[in-house]
């Protein structure tokens, strides 16, 4: 059995959500369709014609890619362009073409956490916040024989998690009423007849990104055939998500001997790097992609250092005159996403009995060149 192209993306989607991209991004859907079955994925970095050639020599129909394929708009799609040209390539091999960007990057377990991860970086935290999961309490009335299986519905589900703790909730015994009326099925009573129940009020925090899982975890769980509860937003913050990551090594280590740590880890082929070759280097805010916009951010978070790609003469200028150093690994370091994707997405078809295979793209898009 193949999984459709809609289940792939659903699944894709619970590791990057589309609400963690930032505003504008061109993530989504953005050639071809995917009500089919897909036999084969292929996961690239870009997507270029080389790319789309080893798709349709692999089988794929489709392509999950992280630099958006149509990224500027486009006047027109004339076929003797290279942009045309794409298209009616893929157009014409039906591959599909899903991107998943800077919700990819901002994702827990996602792009800048692999980079972390490879620089081993430890007591990772957001560079810069672009979503938090809002908080909601939710209290539920359930009869005193059905508390533990309510309960244990709701933590299954997601809820019940402030910081490190899990399974909080709040229990408070009370007597609950209610008459059924004509055409209902009551758990307890009988029709026509006033009721008083041995009810237990169970609160417990939920955030808004399992909100619907929990309720309907709950609803399944709950014996009564109405379900008397309440579900409201509360002003404290939830978990924050964001672009970036800043961690510390296990011990500090000169600059240059910290470049060549980058270089190694993120398998590049050089770097550039800003800064004194012998400033020690400790705690390192890392970010994937174009990030010298973030020099601000890495200085205010307490950063030695800085790694990040296309970094421009007047930003390193900036950097190093606030004595933060820079290390440029190149935008083509986000290559790492390829099998860590490809791996994670395998593991989760597997998981629902699927034989659609996942792989990563062998291409190399680095269009740099040294001499």
């Amino acid at each position: 059995m193949y999984a459709r192209g809609e289940t792939i993306v659903q699944l894709m989607e619970r590791l990057a959500p589309k609400h963690f991209a930032v505003p504008d991004d061109k993530i989504g859907l953005q050639v071809g369709s995917l009500r089919k079955e897909i036999r084969r994925v292929l996961v690239a970095l870009d997507v270029n014609a080389e790319v789309v050639r080893e798709a349709g020599e692999l089988g794929a129909e489709l392509i999950i890619a992280h630099h958006a394929v149509i990224y500027r708009p486009l006047a027109h799609l004339q076929t003797d362009t290279p942009a045309g040209a794409l298209a009616a390539d893929l157009l014409r091999r039906d591959i599909a073409v899903y991107v998943a960007h800077t919700n990819l990057d901002t994702a827990e377990g996602g792009m800048n956490d692999w980079m972390a991860e490879a620089l081993g970086l430890n007591g990772r935290a957001v560079l810069e916040e672009v979503h938090t999961d809002q908080l909601f309490k939710l209290a539920v009335f359930v009869p005193r024989t059905h508390q533990e299986a309510v309960r244990g519905a709701l933590f299954g589900a997601g809820a019940g998690w402030i910081g490190n703790y899990s399974h909080c909730s709040f229990n408070t015994e009370g007597t609950g009423t209610f008459l059924p009326r004509e055409g209902s099925e009551p758990f307890l009573g009988k029709q026509g007849r006033l009721e008083q129940a041995e009810e237990v009020r169970i609160e417990t925090v939920v955030p808004n990104s399992v909100r619907k899982a929990v309720v309907q975890a709950m609803l399944k769980a709950h014996p009564y055939e109405e379900v008397a509860y309440d579900l409201y937003p509360m002003d404290l913050k939830g978990r924050s998500f964001g672009l970036g990551r800043v961690g510390t090594l296990p011990e500090p280590e000169p600059l240059d001997v910290f470049a060549e740590r980058v270089k190694r880890a993120l398998d590049v082929p050089f770097v550039r790097f800003v800064g004194d070759p012998a400033k020690p280097i400790r705690k390192v805010a890392v970010l994937g992609g174009s990030g010298a916009r973030y020099i601000r951010h890495a200085k205010f978070a307490g950063a030695d250092a800085l790694v990040t790609g296309d970094i421009d003469y007047h930003s390193a200028q900036d950097a190093e005159a606030a004595g933060l150093a820079l290390v440029d690994p190149g935008h083509n370091a986000e290559k790492i996403m390829k099998p860590k994707v490809a791996e994670w997405l395998q593991a989760r078809l597997k998981e629902k009995g699927s034989e659609t295979e996942v792989f990563a793209s062998q291409i190399h898009t680095e269009p740099f060149r040294l001499r």
